[in-house]
């Protein structure tokens, strides 16, 4: 866990909120490389959860919620966790994670138990009439507020689905684990609506979507398990939920959830608010309250298991070497051009032209010139940077350049005239040695 997170620091994937003033317990922003791959992991998730379906629509919901949603839909009332406050320091833990003694102070004693609430809050509009709301603690409120506009709009048919990707806060005790546990999160929810008597098959139909996009992005499947979360465990809205673990260093801990939140969502704003949620699709159809299946994948969570699982150490030319060996479709950086040498003006003219060429067709694709040949490939290999292009002094003599695959270091002759058709396999898939040595 130590190497990642310093080579995500190092390398500009993540990096910790505010350090120049010391840091802020559970805040991180993503620098270059870390955007680039966010991008393409909820790129990939939108495109199979909501483009590549017919019966999904897609919203984009505020952040700060009013408080009469949260309670109805009762986390003002239960969205807490157990506390308790080292007596000496003040210091706060959650009274299920602590040992006999203070990590701050070493103090022994500590007052009783309290539920703390998790969200946070907030006042909007002018001082003499403010009104309380809140930072919202899932995305999900968003969409079962809007459900009766997106059935006005488009007169969906059962069963229908409403995703959205969007940021949510939690005011957590005690963040931890880098980006595991943090305060300020992003989510790739669904919550698809169904007939309650068509709920297990659809259930079903979500759980191997899910696991169809931890392929998908590179997760290790093998460090994937499932669990059937107890009654007792599960939140108060489920009446069942399975959740996709992970084996993190830190230990085996929830990476995504999929819940059968019933209707109560949908019957609990109908209550509050007044307003009919009660839906029919066919004319002369009873109207009902639909059901929901919720498949819920956190941005932060999948990023962690998409870097544990690329993260490789290997030895190559008598040297180990770090590399992340994502996945084309995920990796910030498909290409990197090189000059062979950079004080060569005419190996960094004609790679200038290779790079703006490549550039044009594949946008991601990085010029690097600092440092000799070896260096930089390790460099690259060390952000995942899929294959490497380097113009030498037999392309100024034939036109060809070396392709250089990132995972075994292999390399070969290609023509520029046929590099773009050749990177785009190489991108979408393609493994090197499928590839033959020289291409002309």
């Amino acid at each position: 866990m130590d190497k990642i997170v310093a080579l995500c620091k190092r390398r500009g994937f993540i990096y910790p909120s505010f350090e120049i003033y010391g840091g802020f317990a559970g805040f991180y922003d993503y620098g270059p490389l870390g955007v680039a791959l966010k991008k393409n992991i909820t790129n990939l998730w939108w495109k199979q959860f909501v483009t590549d379906r017919e019966d999904v629509y897609g919203v984009d919901t505020v952040e700060l919620t009013k408080q009469d949603v949260l309670k109805a839909s009762g986390h003002i009332d239960t969205f807490t966790d157990p506390s308790v406050t080292c007596k000496k320091c003040k210091h706060i833990y959650r009274a299920d994670q602590l040992a006999d003694t203070c990590l701050e102070c070493g103090g022994t004693e500590f007052y009783k138990v309290e539920n703390t609430n998790l969200m946070f809050s907030t006042l909007v509009g002018g001082e003499k009439l403010p009104q309380l709301a809140y930072l919202r603690p899932e995305t999900a409120q968003g969409i079962f507020s809007n459900f009766k506009n997106v059935v006005d709009s488009f007169h969906p048919k059962l069963p229908f689905g409403i995703a959205q990707i969007g940021k949510a806060f939690r005011n957590e005790i005690a963040p931890r684990d880098f980006l595991f546990r943090v305060r300020e999160l992003e989510q790739m929810e669904v919550e698809y609506f169904v007939r309650e008597g068509d709920w297990k098959p659809a259930f079903e139909m979500w759980r191997k979507e899910m696991l169809a996009f931890i392929e998908a992005v590179g997760i290790d499947a093998k460090k994937v398990s499932e669990l059937e979360v107890a009654e007792a465990d599960r939140a108060h809205y489920s009446k069942r939920t399975i959740d996709f673990e992970f084996d993190f260093p830190f230990g085996r801990k929830e990476l995504y959830g999929l819940a059968y939140r019933t209707n109560y969502d949908l019957t609990n704003h109908q209550n509050f608010s007044g307003v009919s949620q009660a839906f029919a699709d066919e004319e002369g159809d009873e109207p009902l309250v639909p059901h929901v299946i919720e498949p819920s994948l956190g941005v932060g969570r999948s990023l962690l298991a998409v870097l544990l699982s690329a993260y490789t150490e290997d030895e190559m030319n008598g040297e180990t070497r770090t590399y992340l060996k994502f996945k084309p479709s995920v990796a910030p950086v498909k290409i990197a051009v090189f000059p062979l040498l950079k004080n060569k003006p005419s190996l960094v003219e004609k790679a200038r032209e290779v790079y703006k060429m490549l550039k044009s067709e594949f946008g991601a694709v990085v010029f690097d010139d600092n440092g000799n040949i070896g260096k930089r490939y390790r460099r690259q290999d060390e952000i995942g940077t899929v294959t490497a292009v380097t113009v030498d002094f037999e392309t100024l003599d034939n036109d060809t350049v070396t392709l250089r695959d990132r995972d075994s270091g292999k390399q070969i002759r290609v023509k520029i005239s046929r590099l773009a058709e050749i990177v785009s396999e190489v991108i979408r898939g393609k493994l090197f040695s499928e590839l033959p040595q020289e291409i002309r």
